[in-house]
């Protein structure tokens, strides 16, 4: 009698994405490299963010687009186009979590950040993947998540402590321990904390053919925008200010830089003439890491590793509301030498400190002469726990 083949490894990628790109980025980088690491495999994506039909997926890697909420300035959620009240909006996303759970079976859920999910909606989810107990069930946490003692009250309030005891199989932090902990001041039991693993940082390769540009440019960029504006007034302000600041710039705005906003700064870069040129969204925004001389951005967690993996000097303006997240990632990375933060105290938000801050570019180390062991080890760490799992489920199978 003929066995049947073995199933292909399937591969479920949660990221809640209420706004902002840092989430969907982080699991795709993660959907690539296991599909690249195992060529019969393959990762489904399920996700909110507003543009995840702007970026190209690889061989075997798709996305499911839930429907999108938008984070007001009180912190409320609204749905971004339905017509729908948020409980009904969360409800309908927690149905077609667990519909697509239960259609593509996977043999590993990974979960970015948020234990129970936006508003608890994977919570159905991970009872039913824990009763059929086929899939493993993985947290994986950027290096920085907030203050302890905010993000002890926050998960509290959320249920993440109790989720992360009941049903995750391991704990994946996306960075070193030397670095920062972001689990410091969360009351996690001994037998959590032993199923963590520090998988160092996410390291970026650029995925494009095409060649960056060939006259020396400082990177600006802002994430995904939303909250740049003040970074990208500063830089256009320092080259309005200093007629011989150089290298050119160029910009790459973010999709979520309001459309007002961007036609004010639009105006702005025409009357500098070429020393600053833009962009709106760039999806191999890696070749532009690529080639730049320097990079002046914001603190987010994909950015750093961009800085990191193509080893730039950089000048971080880290945002401090509504979480300190970038602002603790920037202060540690300064003081470990690894880039240079522009922190509003101590150096003041002013065209001087950023006309200072990029002459000074040249002058600053290379993020590799500050750390060079395990520090972009993540994606060969993270394959190497995927295959292990594999495995040890394979021979579970078996018995």
């Amino acid at each position: 009698m003929t066995r049947p083949k073995p199933r292909a490894a399937r591969i479920m990628l949660y990221s809640h994405d209420t706004f902002g790109l840092g989430h969907l980025r982080r699991s795709r980088a993660l959907a690539e490299a296991i599909t690249r690491a195992d060529r019969s495999a393959s990762a489904l994506i399920l996700t909110g963010s507003p543009v995840a039909g702007r970026f190209t997926f690889p061989a075997r890697v798709d996305h499911v687009r839930l429907p999108g909420v938008t984070k007001l300035r009180d912190g409320s959620y609204v749905s971004q186009t339905l017509g729908m009240d948020i409980e009904q909006t969360t409800d309908l996303r927690s149905g077609l979590i667990k519909a697509t759970a239960e259609q593509y079976d996977p043999d590993i859920l990974i979960v970015d950040k948020e234990p129970t999910g936006f508003r608890g909606e994977l919570v159905r989810t991970l009872d039913l993947l824990s009763r059929r107990g086929r899939a493993r069930l993985i947290l994986g946490l950027r290096d920085v998540l907030d203050e302890p003692g905010i993000l002890a009250t926050e998960w509290e309030r959320k249920g993440g402590i109790a989720a992360t005891e009941t049903y995750y199989d391991e704990l994946w932090i996306y960075g070193l321990r030397s670095f920062y902990d972001p689990t410091s001041g969360l009351n996690l039991s001994d037998n959590v904390k032993r199923r963590m693993h520090w998988t160092g940082y996410l390291r970026r390769t650029a995925g494009s053919s095409t060649p960056p540009p060939t006259e020396p440019y400082v990177l600006v960029t802002p994430g995904g925008g939303g909250d740049g504006q003040a970074m990208v007034n500063l830089v256009l302000s320092a080259y309005e200010q200093d007629p011989e600041l150089g290298p050119r710039a160029i910009l790459v705005y973010g999709p979520f830089l309001s459309g007002e906003t961007r036609a004010e700064f639009e105006t702005r870069v025409a009357a500098l003439q070429g020393r600053v040129t833009a962009v709106g969204f760039e999806s191999q925004i890696e070749t532009l890491f690529m080639g730049a001389e320097g990079v002046v951005c914001m603190g987010g967690y994909n950015t750093f590793c961009e800085v990191l993996s193509f080893d730039k000097r950089a000048v971080i303006v880290p945002r401090t509301v509504p979480r300190l997240e970038q602002y603790i990632r920037a202060s540690r990375a300064e003081e470990m030498g690894l880039v240079r933060m522009l922190d509003e105290t101590r150096d003041g938000m002013t065209p001087q400190a950023m006309i200072a801050a990029i002459r000074a570019l040249p002058s600053q180390s290379l993020p590799s002469e500050a750390i060079s062991d395990g520090l972009l080890d993540g994606l060969d760490y993270v394959t190497d726990r995927v295959a292990a799992l594999l495995g040890e489920r394979a021979e579970t199978a078996a018995e």
